[in-house]
C-alpha cells in the first residue's frame, strides 16, 4: 500500500507544534490549528462531536467535527474513511461538504484524530419542523432536499437514511444534507435488534430488507414533509416490527404483488399481520393542519402539497414517484432552477457561470471491502495526508505548498485550504427568510 504522507516515525516538528493547540470541549480534547478560535461544543452523536468556531483566516464561522475514536472498530473506521471520501467527492450548493480536513499527529502510529471542517448553520430540521411554515417555505425546502438528492444519486449514491437531524439550515431558508446515509452493506434486516439509531423515516423496502432504487429516499423525504405539515413524527415504532405496524395502520397493507417480492421469513410474518384498509389521504392530513393557501404569484395549495404527499409516501416502491417527477410536481416546480436541479454552479472567483459536472462516481466497492482496524486506519490517513497535500494554499499563515511538503517528505505538518460546505451550528432557532437568496 502506497505511503502519501509523513514517513513512518517522523518527528514532529517545532515548526509542525506550533501550528496547533489543544482545548477542552466538554469532556473532549480537541487539538486543532490555531486559525480556529472560540471554540464551542453544538452537537454529538455516533459519529463525532462537533463545535463551532471562529476561523481567523477566512473571517467566518464554521463547525468543526471531530470523528469520535474512528479506529475503534472496523465499522467505525470503515464509516469514517466512507465519510470522508464522499464530502471530497460530492460538491454540491445543497449538500454538506469540505472547508478544510485535518490531522494532528505526524505519523501513521499516532495517527488517531480527523477534524472536518464545514460551514456553519444555523438550524438543524428538527428546530424547524416546530415552526408554523408557510407554503413557500415548505415548498422550498422540500425543493433543495430533492435537488441534493438528485447530486447524490448522480454519483450513484443513495442515502436511504435521510432525517430532520442530519439536515440542516441558515436563516435565509437554504438547506444542506449533513451526511451520506448508509453504506451498501450496511442495510437494515427485518426483525434485527432493536432501534439504536432513529429510522423513522426509512422505507419499507429498506425496513423489510428489500432491493431498492433511488426513489427510495423519496419515501425519507415525504416522511419529513409529512412531519412539517402534522408537528409530530408519522411512524415512531420503537423497532422494526412496530414501525411496520404503524406504517399499514395509516397506509393500508401493501398488495400482494409486493408481498410476493418479500423473502421467504419476512412474507411470513407481514401476511400474517392483520390485514389493514388504511386511512385517505385527506383523513391523514386534513385541511386544518397545512398552512393558509398562498396568496402569493406562486400560489401554493394544501390540496397540492396533500397529493405530493400522496405520491411520495407509497409503500411498494414501483409505484411511488421518482425524484425527477417530485421536481416537476406543482407543489414544487415553481422554484425549478436547471442550474440548481443539474449542479450549475456560479464560480465566485471569476463570477462566470460554468457547468459542474455531476461528481464522479463513487467507487462502491470500498462499502464491499473487508479490511483489518489497521489496513482502515491506513486507507484513511493516506486520504487526510493527500487533502492537505493538495488542498494547501495558505502559505501566508505557516502553511506550504504541496510542492515543499513533498520535498520535505513529511517533515513538517501541511494545512489544508477551504472548499465549501455546511454542518449544524448555533442552537438559535431559524427565522425562515421570505425570499429566495
Amino acid at each position: 500500500m502506497p505511503f502519501l504522507g509523513p514517513r513512518p516515525g517522523a518527528k514532529m516538528s517545532s515548526r509542525h507544534t506550533s501550528m496547533f493547540y489543544t482545548v477542552e470541549v466538554g469532556d473532549t480534547k480537541f487539538t486543532i490549528l490555531k486559525r480556529y478560535q472560540s471554540l464551542k461544543p453544538i452537537g454529538s452523536g455516533a459519529q463525532g462531536i462537533v463545535c463551532a468556531a471562529y476561523d481567523t483566516i477566512k473571517q467566518q464561522n464554521v463547525a468543526i467535527k471531530k470523528l469520535s475514536r474512528p479506529f475503534q472498530n472496523v465499522t467505525h473506521a470503515k464509516r469514517a474513511y466512507r465519510e470522508f471520501k464522499l464530502m471530497k467527492l460530492v460538491n454540491h450548493k445543497n449538500i454538506i461538504g469540505l472547508l478544510n480536513a485535518f490531522t494532528p499527529q505526524r505519523s501513521l502510529e499516532e495517527f488517531q484524530d480527523v477534524y472536518l471542517v464545514m460551514e456553519l448553520m444555523d438550524a438543524n430540521l428538527c428546530q424547524v419542523i416546530q415552526m408554523d411554515l408557510d407554503h413557500e417555505r415548505m415548498s422550498y425546502l422540500l425543493y433543495q432536499m430533492l435537488c441534493g438528492i438528485k447530486h447524490l444519486h448522480s454519483a450513484g449514491i443513495i442515502h436511504r437514511d435521510l432525517k430532520p437531524s442530519n439536515i440542516v439550515v441558515k436563516s435565509d431558508c437554504t438547506l444542506k444534507i449533513l451526511d451520506f446515509g448508509l453504506a451498501r452493506t450496511a442495510g437494515t434486516t427485518f426483525m434485527m435488534t432493536p432501534y439504536v439509531v432513529t429510522r423513522y423515516y426509512r422505507a419499507p423496502e429498506v425496513i423489510l430488507g428489500m432491493g431498492y432504487k433511488e426513489n427510495v429516499d423519496i419515501w425519507s423525504v415525504g416522511c419529513i414533509m409529512g412531519e412539517m405539515i402534522r408537528g409530530g413524527v408519522l411512524f415512531p415504532g420503537t423497532d422494526h416490527i412496530d414501525q411496520w405496524n404503524k406504517i399499514i395502520e395509516q397506509l393500508g397493507t401493501p398488495s400482494q404483488g409486493f408481498m410476493q417480492r418479500l423473502q421467504p421469513t419476512v412474507r411470513n410474518y407481514v401476511e400474517n399481520r392483520p390485514r389493514y384498509p388504511g386511512y385517505s389521504f385527506d383523513r391523514l392530513f386534513p385541511d386544518v393542519l397545512f398552512p393558509t393557501d398562498s396568496s402569493e404569484h406562486n400560489k401554493l395549495k394544501a390540496s397540492q402539497a396533500r397529493d405530493l404527499l400522496s405520491r411520495m409516501l407509497v409503500i411498494d416502491p414501483e409505484k411511488r414517484i421518482s425524484v425527477d417527477e417530485a421536481l416537476l410536481h406543482p407543489y414544487i416546480c415553481v422554484w425549478y432552477d436547471e442550474g440548481e436541479v443539474n449542479a450549475d454552479l456560479l464560480d465566485k472567483t471569476n463570477r462566470l457561470m460554468c457547468r459542474k459536472p455531476a461528481p464522479g462516481p463513487y467507487d462502491h466497492s470500498v462499502d464491499e471491502r473487508e479490511h483489518t482496524v489497521e489496513q482502515w486506519k491506513e486507507l484513511i490517513y493516506q486520504e487526510v495526508m493527500e487533502y492537505e497535500m493538495t488542498h494547501n494554499t495558505l502559505n501566508s499563515t505557516g502553511g506550504r505548498t504541496a510542492q515543499q511538503a513533498a520535498a520535505d517528505n513529511g517533515d513538517e505538518h501541511v494545512e489544508a485550504a477551504a472548499g465549501g460546505g455546511a454542518t449544524q451550528g448555533s442552537s438559535s432557532q431559524a427565522q425562515q427568510g421570505s425570499t429566495r437568496r
